[in-house]
């Protein structure tokens, strides 16, 4: 088993939600994920995706788009997000780490370069949100070779016919999007997300993860009860955007406890 898997086999044993924050590499400041993400640790985060910045990020809303923004004027390219991943092991952070972002700097960078490097560094895993599975499979070849897991997305519109084929080539979980549309706060969940993992559930035993819009503790409550795992993005970047500097990483630590604290009033549920 490699982290993601044994983190969500540890989860389910005590029937907990995996918590997954994510942040945007190099946002707000350069080296800002060096202190943000052990916050985040602190503060319950099971997982976390690090997002690397690209100037089309073609599955984001406003707030993401403005972190890629605020990253890539801070000089962060590939290198330095392999970079990040390096020192956040050194510094001792032991949770799955995912890369998101974009094809296009793959693909320049070297496919299975890419792979290669990431694993080196310590990554867990990848979310590419413009690669599907038709598109995938060099990429995903290389990622079965070192043992690393490909997150594919499925969204409410997918039939059952894509459900099957892109749960028959996941690994470590599958990401289910909350909502039609990009990524963003929202005020509340789709009233048929509930439908939508079962649908999921019922082709596959992988874990499913929802992310899309899941901006408040009472959201991520209602996911630790349908499904394994709460991907919280925007909602948590638009908090530490608004924290004064000298608060960032204390601020960032007690958005992401009101959370966890969220996802474990639901123990008591079954999935």
């Amino acid at each position: 088993m490699n982290r993601i898997a044994q983190t969500f086999a540890a989860l389910s044993e005590s029937g907990r939600c995996a918590l997954m924050p994510f942040l945007t590499i190099g946002y707000p400041e350069r080296d800002s994920a060096l202190q943000l993400a052990p916050a985040l640790v602190a503060g319950g985060a099971d997982m976390i995706e690090l997002g690397m910045p690209f100037s089309d990020p073609l599955a984001d809303g406003a707030t993401i788009q403005r972190t890629t923004e605020v990253a890539l004027r801070n000089d962060v390219d590939v290198d330095f997000c392999l970079q990040t991943v390096r020192d956040l092991r050194a510094a001792g952070v032991a949770v799955p780490l995912l890369l998101m972002g974009y094809f296009n700097p793959l693909f320049q960078y070297g496919a299975e370069r890419f792979v290669a490097d990431a694993a080196a560094a310590g990554a867990d895993g990848f979310i590419i949100p413009d690669l599907p599975p038709e598109e995938g499979a060099e990429f995903h070849a290389a990622c079965q070779e070192r043992g690393m897991d490909l997150i594919f997305l499925l969204a409410p519109t997918s039939t059952d016919e894509r459900i099957k084929k892109v749960v028959a080539l996941s690994s470590g979980f599958v990401y289910c999007v909350a909502l039609r549309g990009v990524t963003g706060a929202r005020s509340e969940l789709a009233g048929d997300l509930g439908e939508f993992l079962a649908r999921v559930r019922s082709h596959t035993d992988l874990p499913r993860a929802v992310g899309f819009g899941i901006s408040r503790p009472e959201h991520v409550a209602q996911v630790a009860r349908m499904a394994e795992g709460a991907i919280c993005a925007s909602a948590l970047l638009d908090h530490i955007g608004r924290l004064p500097a000298e608060d960032r990483v204390a601020g960032t630590e007690a958005f992401v406890r009101s959370l966890r604290e969220a996802a474990d009033s639901t123990l008591s549920v079954s999935r």
